[in-house]
């Protein structure tokens, strides 16, 4: 993990503590440390700040804003913005390790890499963004969400020895799928599971209904008529392939196309409409939020959580 950026603090240089984005900078300034013994003693306090973990984001696409922060309050941030902070507390543990997880093995794996603060990576969100969807209750999740992540402080999911590609996503349709299938990742701790607590949410299902005339122009298809055949579906029900007006998608180039909430949907062609019924919300891979919530309310910890859908993984601290 030698790519992880490590804030250095020597004694008796001043360095300002930064606490917002805004006052931070991506680069120190090496000029500011030639010339100092490096055999200064170090107290235990500095000893703790040295060891600190820092990331790099940006709130732009072309990352020229790029500034650095530290690596809990990042989390923070993330847990705040990708679960609802109502959740249960073990719920909201397992989205710290693996929001956690994630962002470090972005880069261990990318040379300098440089976080999304949106869906591209994870979704992080600012105090004052906080403060504004949560308004009078700030305090009382802000707090929440702090607990989950100081009580993991340092947790990551490793497989055999190495950081894991934590993905998550929001609800599944009962299962799981492979990584292998939606992201072409061939990872033995990103396989199919059954999530059956899933189907006790509202958001479990949904249906989606648009013109023929936007249906056939997303899919980039004729429209005299529409017709459905072949509708292959793996054994977790997700779509594989499907044949519309006698063009053969993949159950993905369909989810992406119509920008539908799952690849597990059904098709309906009415006289004037299209409607899509789909069950789960998100790509599929990894851990399902809502799961992690069914699981939390029927016992499990955080631990049981995460090594259930990541299967052969175990949490190590830093």
């Amino acid at each position: 993990m030698n790519r992880i950026l490590v804030l250095v603090v020597i004694l008796l240089i001043p360095i300002a503590i930064f606490t917002t984005p805004e006052e931070l900078a991506l680069e120190p300034d090496d000029k500011a440390v030639e010339n100092i013994s490096l055999e200064a003693p170090v107290l235990e306090e500095e000893k703790e700040e040295e060891d600190a973990i820092q990331v790099a984001l940006s709130v732009n696409e072309d990352k020229s804003d790029a500034f650095v922060m530290d690596l809990e309050d990042y989390v923070i941030g993330v847990v705040a913005g990708e679960m609802p902070a109502s959740f249960s507390m073990e719920a909201l543990k397992a989205q710290a390790v693996a929001s956690r997880t994630f962002a470090l093995y972005k880069m261990d794996t990318i040379s300098d890499y440089v976080l999304s603060t949106s869906i591209n990576d994870q979704v992080y969100i600012t105090i004052e963004e906080m403060k504004e969807n949560w308004k009078d209750d700030f305090s009382y999740y802000y707090e929440r969400v702090k607990e989950a992540v100081e009580s993991t402080e340092g947790e990551v999911l490793m497989y055999q020895g190495s950081l894991a590609s934590t993905y998550y996503f929001a609800i599944s349709n009962g299962y799981t799928d492979d990584a292998l299938t939606v992201f072409n990742e061939d990872k033995e701790y990103l396989v199919s599971v059954a999530s059956p607590w899933d189907k006790n949410y509202q958001s479990y299902s949904s249906t989606y209904t648009l013109s023929k005339e936007e249906f056939c122009n997303k899919l980039g298809i004729s429209c005299l008529s529409i017709s459905i055949s072949n509708v292959i579906r793996a054994d977790n029900n997700y779509v594989r392939e499907i044949t519309i007006n006698g063009v053969t998608f993949t159950g993905i180039d369909v989810f992406q196309k119509l920008n539908l909430k799952s690849t597990d949907f059904t098709i309906t062609v009415n006289p004037d409409s299209v409607s899509i019924l789909t069950y789960g919300f998100g790509h599929g891979v990894g851990m399902s939020q809502y799961g992690a919530l069914g699981m939390a309310n029927a016992g499990y910890t955080y631990q049981d959580i995460l090594t259930y859908y990541y299967p052969n993984t175990e949490i190590q601290k830093l």
